[in-house]
């Protein structure tokens, strides 16, 4: 048995209310919101020190396995696994499915650190003390969680009431709050003895799944058996979709921690933050002597406590205060940053709309493990793309029924294969690949490659595409 923590990152879910840079297709735990990393390879980050902890089991979604493997590598980091969930179930049955993967493969007393994958931590002398202390507990036989004491009256998170003080160890949980109204919020900060819930916890594996067993019975056997009958698939675990789905759609805080006689919370004060709405960005980030904070191309004149992003365009504003304005290379949110948390609305009705509803799914820029693309400009009977593709990676062979392509190379080398006929293309080099041509792109070069691809047909889906071999396991 290992005495090293073994690290279980949640990163399968689908936020919305950072919309809209975060989307179904690349959520924010993906997004490099903070600094140079993404809040997912950040999240790595800490659990990275050899000494105290194993490599990290990441618990995700099929459509996220390649994301995950590749900003990973992208740090440098190995996984010990990363689990797909077949359909979405909350939290308790995917940390259920962890623990019982942890337990088969680091022996039934190992501990796991479960952290979700896009929240904004600093690791400072509180948070390492605060890991020591939950781990202490937890191998007595604790669950622990980790509650944070709170700076503000705060709705949008669940409470802990707890005789707890940052520095004086694990103890015991008194009750759970759920999210509570403004004059609730502030009762309990004047009160004390109330902590933030961060969703972050300390739990030995089969403690963990006795607990389960017993207060959750039907997540427990849903988990083990998915995990028992999971399958292989390249580098990933597919838990079994059939066992995996009778699984209750509830959160881990419901299931077990509200329950159990077990819990025990760590009480801490490290800067910490869910990124929860586009005000938690702002509280984070730097700011000019106006209290704004900006990133990318952004021109401000006469405004003050702001927050403006963008990605593509060059955003100007003028004369304001208290505004967000999020821009992307296809959709602009405004509204004032102080009611930030209204962007969920808004991405409900949007959603709801048929004509909008893709807005809160995919980005313009799709990205595949191979590279992705870019949506350039479309017609009846025409779409043209950007394509990208890394060094030493290549697309599926494959072929269309309903469309011709025309690619041009921009940059790097390409080797296109047309019909096992193989042409080596530089810049500036164009070719042809007919209607229900047999066809695939590779990049051989050490740079980027990247290339414009014209399609013209009759359908133009993504879905008229026939894999005949594919690296990644999708033919």
């Amino acid at each position: 048995m290992s005495s090293l923590i073994v690290p279980v990152i949640l990163a399968g879910g689908q936020g919305t209310r950072l919309w809209p840079m975060s989307r179904a297709a690349r959520p924010k735990q993906f997004l490099t919101l903070t600094g140079t990393s993404s809040l997912y390879q950040q999240t790595l980050q800490r659990v990275s020190d050899p000494a105290v902890y194993a490599p990290a089991v990441v618990i995700t979604n099929s459509d996220y396995r390649f994301i995950v493997a590749e900003q990973a590598a992208e740090q440098g980091v190995s996984l010990s696994a990363t689990l797909l969930e077949p359909v979405a179930r909350n939290t308790a049955v995917a940390i259920a499915a962890a623990a019982a993967y942890v337990s088969d493969h680091f022996g039934p007393d190992a501990l796991m650190l479960v952290l979700p994958s896009d929240h904004e931590v600093v690791i400072d002398a509180g948070y390492l003390a605060a890991i020591e202390q939950a781990a202490l507990a937890a191998r007595a036989g604790n669950l622990v969680t980790f509650g944070l004491v709170p700076t503000h009256a705060e709705t949008g998170f669940g409470y802990i009431k707890a005789q707890a003080s940052p520095g004086a160890g694990a103890r015991p949980v008194e009750r759970f709050v759920e999210k509570p109204d403004l004059q609730r919020a502030q009762q309990m900060l004047a009160e004390g003895g109330y902590f933030w819930n961060s969703g972050m916890f300390m739990l030995g594996a089969n403690t963990f799944l006795h607990e389960c067993e017993i207060l959750a019975p039907e997540t427990y056997a849903a988990a083990t058996l998915a995990v028992a009958a999971a399958k292989s698939d390249l580098d990933f675990v597919r838990l079994d979709e059939a066992s995996f789905a009778k699984a209750p759609n509830i959160s881990v805080d419901f299931a077990i921690f509200e329950k159990t006689g077990r819990a025990m919370v760590t009480a801490v004060n490290f800067s910490w933050s869910d990124l929860g709405s586009w005000d938690a960005v702002w509280a984070i980030s730097s700011k000019d002597a106006n209290n704004n904070a900006s990133k990318g191309k952004v021109t401000l004149h006469d405004v003050s406590n702001s927050l403006i992003v963008t990605d593509h365009a060059h955003v100007a504003v003028d004369g304001v205060d208290d505004i967000a304005v999020i821009a992307t290379d296809d959709a602009v949110y405004v509204g004032r940053l102080s009611q930030a948390q209204k962007v969920g609305a808004m991405v409900k009705v949007l959603r709801a709309d048929k004509a909008t509803s893709a807005l809160t799914e995919i980005h313009k820029t799709a990205y595949r493990p191979w590279g992705g693309y870019s949506s350039v400009l479309a017609g009846d009977r025409f779409q043209v793309k950007r394509l990208f593709v890394k060094p030493g990676k290549k697309l599926s062979l494959q072929k269309h029924h309903h469309r011709a392509e025309h690619w041009i190379v921009v940059r790097g080398t390409a080797e296109v294969t047309i019909d096992a006929a193989v042409t080596t293309l530089s810049e500036n080099q164009s070719i042809y690949l007919p209607l229900g041509c047999t066809h695939r792109l590779a990049n051989p070069g050490k740079i980027e490659l990247e290339l414009i691809e014209v399609q013209t047909g009759s359908y133009l889906g993504e879905d008229d595409i026939i894999r005949i071999e594919d690296e990644f396991g999708r033919a």
